[in-house]
């Protein structure tokens, strides 16, 4: 039998609604994004929020940096098929203009909203409309006296801000508060997230900031966020790219899948090319995926949960025993097998139409996205 992946048990944290998505406790981990639209043009970034709803998006947050933006936001809040966060930096006018405009979440940084005088300002409007409040820390904009006194960007002085803002919103009555701690290094983000958890049960939201193009940013993220969520720590994510929004969705949900919290698609196995593959094994994988992606344009469910793609015919069934359906490539020839056993030999030009038939007799029709 296949094993489920080692998880810990999720580190104990409170729980409530971000509109009618819980967050923290024992529900499941949300996938946030951003919008890259002007929020002030309501129609174009309502838009993009519902294309990442049917990407699988669970929670967006939208950049609020003037009035403009927040007279466009009650539009977008009314008419958002998710969540609305929003995003407040500098000004902390503009985060008392979004709770009053109905945005059930708002990020702010307490490095740069101007003081403990008016954080605790947005506390008190936040809990008279029972608004979720995200405290996110960068790196950064780290607050001078925390930089001197732990000498540096430090995870315990990424802490420090986050229980010094939290404490300043819990006095004004503020209880539903979220955090995040980043930095643009794999190694300081997670300690710093691992040393939070450790002393505060606020859900904690993970990524990693300026991670840069996906060709890096990737496998930064991935490593960044896999790691903590394998330990138990993590309640939401955001995985921050140089790349359309899109990008930042299937990407989040990969992660999710590859660490067994989630399973969004099934999941292609493949091996690496070598002196023994002797079919176009790029090419058969392309097909794998675009067939994938098909099927769930048009709102097909498929119940496999793993497809495997193996390029050796002598080792491809036994790599892959764990995958549901799989073909194994020969010279001239090849196999389809489920669940690690060969079921016939076929010619290779037989593989894929062997292959493809068996992924959509797997899947249920439904809706289009």
């Amino acid at each position: 039998m296949p094993t489920a992946p080692v998880i810990l048990r999720p580190r104990p944290t409170r729980q409530f609604l971000l509109g009618q998505v819980p967050i923290g406790g024992n529900a499941p981990v949300t996938v946030q994004s951003m919008t890259n639209t002007d929020t002030c043009d309501a129609v174009a970034t309502l838009a993009q929020i519902r294309e990442l709803a049917a990407a699988g998006c669970d929670l967006i947050r939208v950049a609020v940096p003037d009035e403009a933006a927040v007279k466009a936001l009650r539009k977008i809040v009314a008419n958002s098929p998710l969540p609305v966060i929003a995003d407040i930096h500098f000004d902390y006018r503009l985060a008392l203009a979004a709770i009053k405009a109905g945005a059930p979440g708002i990020r702010i940084n307490p490095g740069n909203l101007g003081g403990p005088r008016r954080l605790a300002e947005v506390g008190r409007a936040a809990a008279d409309h029972d608004t979720v409040v995200r405290v996110g820390v960068n790196g950064g904009s780290l607050e001078k006296s925390l930089l001197r006194e732990f000498g540096g960007v430090t995870p315990e002085a990424l802490t420090a801000s986050a229980l010094k803002a939290c404490e300043t919103l819990e006095k004004v009555g503020c209880h539903k508060l979220k955090v995040s701690l980043k930095s643009s290094t794999v190694r300081d983000t997670v300690a710093a997230c691992r040393h939070f958890s450790s002393v505060a049960d606020y859900p904690l939201h993970l990524g990693l900031t300026e991670a840069g193009p996906p060709s890096t940013g990737l496998i930064k993220s991935a490593v960044t966020i896999g790691c903590l969520l394998l330990e138990g720590i993590g309640s939401t994510l955001r995985v921050s790219l140089t790349a359309p929004p899109l990008e930042e969705v299937k990407a989040g949900l990969r992660i999710l899948q590859a660490v067994g919290l989630r399973c969004s698609a099934p999941e292609i196995i493949s091996c690496p090319t070598c002196g023994r593959t002797q079919v176009d094994l790029f090419r058969l994988v392309a097909a794998v995926e675009k067939e994938i992606n098909c099927l769930q344009a048009k709102g097909n469910t498929i119940h496999l949960r793993k497809i495997a793609v193996m390029g050796c015919a002598v080792n491809g069934p036994g790599e892959a025993r764990e995958a549901d359906v799989g073909i194994a490539g020969g010279r001239g020839m090849g196999v389809l097998f489920k669940a690690g056993k060969i079921i016939r030999s076929l010619p290779e030009s037989e593989l894929w139409p062997a292959l493809r038939r068996e992924i959509r007799l797997a899947s249920q029709p439904g809706k289009p996205r």
